[in-house]
């Protein structure tokens, strides 16, 4: 049965969305930060369509409905083998499917998709075209203001003309140029200076868009107020690396809702039976705990949580109870402060 949600309800999810990262939003993260926020959008880690289309890597998909509202990113150039895996990530029940026009890395130039593409607007519209005439779920894009010595300034305003032309209705923009010669991944991620006022300006240009600003953004407190006038904000490695106080307070400060819980240990304990399940299953328990590791990130015991997790999966038939056992260094403070 599908249980996606409809477009509205994702239109309003993506108010505040964890943005899609590699390695790292996998569908153990993202059932831990449902925990933590019940309306925040999320998205998983990019998925290549000759992946799913030519290598039949349907594991990539595999997700938990309870991950809902959930998005499924995707890489490529191919307008044809886009649709493709578009339609595949509709029918295994994703609310969205996004385009990667924003990665930089040297694997996804050569792939020609990612940053790469911002250099094709006319490419990436009739891949969009294409996926959206292959499916029924709302076909989004995630990109940057612009390339290597583009002008974002004459760039960006032609890219979304084309886009929305095509048929996308939101974006997400990344607010920094992709060096894509001279500037490694991670470098891009923070050298290229963050250009804000110009993703305003685009939602004064476009209006019609939904548009939501990603790159730089590591408190709620920073990202709240571009909510003002824009419709979104999309918020990475501070949502990951400090769960709790970007996603443990999102739908209080954001959606107008009540939190989940009420603190970060609950959250933990919450993890509990998934994780029993994961193990029954055959998983390693590393790979739910180590997206948990931020969980007390700036709180006393924070040290002990973390160096008991890591140091503990590896022991012979660690389970559910080393996280117990974690949460000892964090309460121990907690009960020492009252």
């Amino acid at each position: 049965m599908n249980t996606r949600p409809d477009k509205d309800l994702v239109a309003q999810a993506a108010r505040l969305s964890v943005a899609p990262m590699m390695e790292w939003t996998d569908r153990h993260c993202r059932y831990f930060h449902r925990q933590l926020s019940r309306h925040a959008l999320l998205y998983t880690e990019m998925v290549t369509a000759p992946a799913l289309v030519r290598g039949g890597a349907l594991h990539l998909l595999e997700f938990s409905t309870e991950e809902h509202p959930v998005a499924l990113q995707l890489g490529g150039s191919d307008p044809a083998e886009l649709a493709a895996a578009a339609r595949i990530g509709a029918d295994h029940g994703y609310a969205e499917i996004n385009l990667n026009v924003g990665c930089p890395s040297d694997r996804v130039q050569s792939g020609c998709f990612g940053a790469v593409l911002m250099e094709q607007p006319g490419l990436v519209a009739d891949c969009v075209a294409a996926m959206i005439a292959a499916q029924p779920v709302e076909v989004t894009v995630k990109c940057r203001i612009g390339v290597d010595d583009q002008d974002p300034s004459d760039v960006l305003p032609d890219f979304l003309t084309r886009i929305r032309d095509a048929g996308v209705q939101r974006v997400s923009i990344h607010a920094r140029k992709a060096w894509l010669q001279g500037l490694s991944p991670k470098e891009n991620r923070d050298i290229p200076p963050l250009d804000y006022d110009l993703v305003h300006r685009m939602k004064a240009e476009f209006p019609e868009l939904h548009i939501s600003l990603n790159g730089g953004l590591a408190t709620l407190e920073a990202a709240v107020p571009h909510l003002q006038t824009l419709d979104g904000v999309m918020i990475g490695r501070a949502a990951y690396h400090q769960p709790w106080d970007i996603l443990g307070r999102t739908d209080s400060a954001v959606f107008g809702q009540s939190d989940p819980l009420t603190e970060a240990a609950d959250a933990a304990r919450a993890m509990l039976p998934y994780i029993e399940a994961h193990l029954t299953a055959g998983g390693r328990l590393h790979q739910v705990t180590r997206h948990m590791l931020g969980l007390f990130a700036g709180r006393p015991g924070a040290r002990g949580w973390r160096r008991c997790l890591s140091d503990g999966v590896s022991k012979p038939g660690a389970g559910p109870e080393l996280v117990e056992q974690a949460l000892s260094h964090v309460e121990t403070h907690a009960h020492a402060a009252q």
